[in-house]
């Protein structure tokens, strides 16, 4: 059988195809160019540099090729990397790609219906009609694209999984507490991240467009509400429509991490936190499943560069 990334240990020699999930050429302070790469396949990831790179490496190793790694598998800093002792590029026609993509560990046609579910619940007319709107306009790349470049759910699937989980817990919270606002966190959670549809490109390798990069997952989420609002009729000065966009523009929830407002509302602080959380527990559990029991996991970028413990 055919060893894939997470199949290999400490001080083991690596040999087998992947993608280049992320590719940045740069210089080391001795002069010379490196790139500092991060290799992916169907069971996970793997950093590692390739030295003395020239701009035609670059060429040929850019994010969504398919290569032949060989390499060792060691730690550094506490987080495993190959140490690359060849790197050749192979002809995408010649291999199955989907064994190199990463999918959600739900199927496409339950999400789908789930969320048929959840817009029933949302019984505000003009939140609804916004959310089914926006959803039947983006249908496609929602379903398939990742939630994230490299942090949390990035995979295939990524982003409708992220939004989905969150519905679910958001139900719960409005069980136990009937003094939140139910249509208005759901149609709030459903919209968050609908932006990335846009911000995000590729499932080989995950790029941010250049609308992605000059404006963001936030505005572009807004702007898609307001021409929404627009085409269906419904007025944007209504006190609907400032809740609904107060709750994707704060989601965010500090100025710093790029909100433009804080949440000031119950329901925009719960959508928050439920961001907040589901990101987490996805990234903590992308980490231990890579760690053996009884040992401390890699640090984690986006959590500050915090390691886990993996109990048996």
């Amino acid at each position: 059988m055919e060893k894939k990334i997470t199949d290999y240990q400490n001080g083991e020699q690596m040999s087998l195809q992947a993608v280049i999930k992320l590719s940045d050429y740069r210089l080391a302070k001795n002069g010379k160019h490196f790139l500092s790469l991060v290799f992916e396949d169907k069971s996970g990831q793997i950093p590692g540099k390739y030295w003395d790179a020239s701009p035609q490496d670059a060429a040929d190793f850019k994010v969504g090729a398919i290569v032949q790694l060989d390499g060792k598998r060691d730690l550094y800093q506490g987080k495993p990397q190959v140490t690359i002792s060849r790197l050749g590029v192979i002809d995408p026609a010649t291999v199955d790609m989907s064994k190199f993509v990463q999918t959600a560990p739900e199927k496409r046609a339950d999400m789908e219906n789930d969320f048929e579910d959840v817009f029933l619940h949302i019984t505000n007319g003009s939140w609804n009609r916004i959310v089914r709107y926006l959803f039947k306009k983006y249908h496609d790349k929602f379903f398939t694209s990742p939630a994230a470049k490299s942090n949390h759910h990035d995979f295939q699937g990524g982003l409708a999984f992220h939004t989905l989980s969150m519905v679910r817990m958001a139900e719960h919270i409005c069980k136990q507490y009937p003094q939140v606002d139910r249509a208005l966190l759901l149609a709030g959670t459903c919209l968050h991240d609908l932006g990335k549809v846009i911000e995000l490109n590729g499932t080989l390798g995950i790029e941010y467009t250049f609308e992605g990069n000059m404006i963001g997952h936030i505005t572009i989420v807004d702007e898609e509400i307001v021409q929404a609002a627009k085409e269906l009729g419904i007025s944007l000065e209504s006190e609907d429509m400032i809740l609904l966009r107060h709750m994707v523009l704060s989601h965010h929830g500090l100025l710093e991490y790029g909100s433009p407002e804080r949440p000031k509302l119950l329901e925009a602080e719960i959508l928050h936190n439920l961001d907040v959380i589901d990101a987490s527990i996805n990234m903590i559990s992308k980490a231990l499943d890579k760690t053996d029991s009884g040992q401390f996991s890699e640090r984690i970028f986006g959590l500050d560069n915090r390691t886990f413990y993996k109990h048996s």
